[in-house]
């Protein structure tokens, strides 16, 4: 849906959008938290009165990364008009269970609002959630009245946040967007670009394996590269042990190979034992990215994996 031009008219657009929406009686099970970040633990009761943006998250999410920057920003603008924007950290890789992965994400991606970690998906489950990221507004009658998955519609967001906080009585509220400056992981994506899905290289969910042989979940073995990679294909050479949710390099000089097509190429990776570090090295065409490298490489193509979380190879 287009956002109209004038504030007048997106005053007009979210009252109508407001009225058209499910109104659904209270709303989370938040004593459910395995912990609780940036925050005491936070309470229906505590949130009486008070309009909520629950933000589903997980840190290794590039869908999610991208989202942040309005998130942060809109926590920031109505926080003293009574906003409370409250991050739910649910999972979707077992390494990000860890507090300390989640506190380094937390301060690395300058989150400052309270953050409920999620392990067990029980907050997920309770919102019937799908999805990083997801965004779910409820007035300060508890009730949820609007909700968005994944990227985009901003402005429209926005919108729906400000006319819950002038339901509830708050006066001056802007009709003015935030406005934003996303850069390097939090840029938005090159969409007319992109001819490549999202893919996994752990044996439950990944998609076009071509590796002579195909996979063989949780057994070592010696991979090889096929003679031809199509689009959106991608195959291991050298020593691996592919998992259900990961693979394993065994043995160094490894190389994970893929053909795609788009602007940006991101990897969720990291080294298997923490405090140490893995170098590695990215090529594109089989040369050196120079000015194509991501944030987290250099002209060269050389990068260190330190902490378990997503690096951009490829802008």
């Amino acid at each position: 849906m287009l956002a109209p031009k004038s504030s007048d008219r997106f005053a007009e657009w979210s009252e109508r959008r407001l009225a058209r929406l499910p109104v659904k009686p209270s709303w989370l099970l938040l004593e459910r938290a395995n912990e609780w970040l940036n925050s005491l633990p936070l309470t229906p009761s505590a949130l009486r009165g008070k309009v909520v943006l629950i933000d589903f998250w997980t840190y290794t999410c590039i869908n999610r990364r991208r989202t942040l920057p309005y998130v942060r920003a809109c926590a920031e603008k109505y926080r003293d008009q009574g906003l409370v924007v409250i991050g739910v950290h649910a999972p979707e890789f077992s390494f990000e269970k860890n507090l300390n992965n989640v506190r380094w994400a937390m301060k690395d991606m300058r989150i400052d609002y309270p953050i409920a970690v999620d392990n067990d998906h029980a907050i997920w489950r309770a919102f019937k959630n799908q999805c990083w990221p997801a965004l779910y507004f409820i007035d300060s009658q508890g009730r949820i009245r609007h909700h968005h998955f994944g990227e985009g519609s901003y402005e429209q967001s926005e919108m729906i946040i400000q006319e819950l906080l002038r339901e509830a009585g708050v006066g001056g509220v802007s009709r003015e967007p935030v406005k934003i400056d996303a850069r390097g992981l939090d840029a938005a994506a090159d969409w007319g670009s992109l001819d490549s899905p999202e893919n996994y290289v752990g044996f439950e969910r990944t998609e076009n394996f071509a590796s002579p042989g195909g996979a063989a979940l949780d057994k070592p073995r010696m991979y090889e590269l096929p003679a031809v990679l199509r689009l959106n294909e991608w195959a291991l050479s050298g020593d691996w042990t592919v998992k259900k949710d990961t693979a394993v390099l065994n043995k160094a000089s490894g190389s994970i190979t893929y053909r795609f097509h788009a602007r940006d190429l991101h990897l969720v990776m990291g080294p298997a034992a923490p405090g140490t570090s893995v170098r590695f090295r990215v090529l594109i065409g089989g040369q050196p990215p120079g000015a194509a490298h991501g944030v987290d490489v250099d002209e060269l193509g050389n990068g260190t994996a330190i902490e378990q979380r997503l690096y951009q190879l490829i802008r």
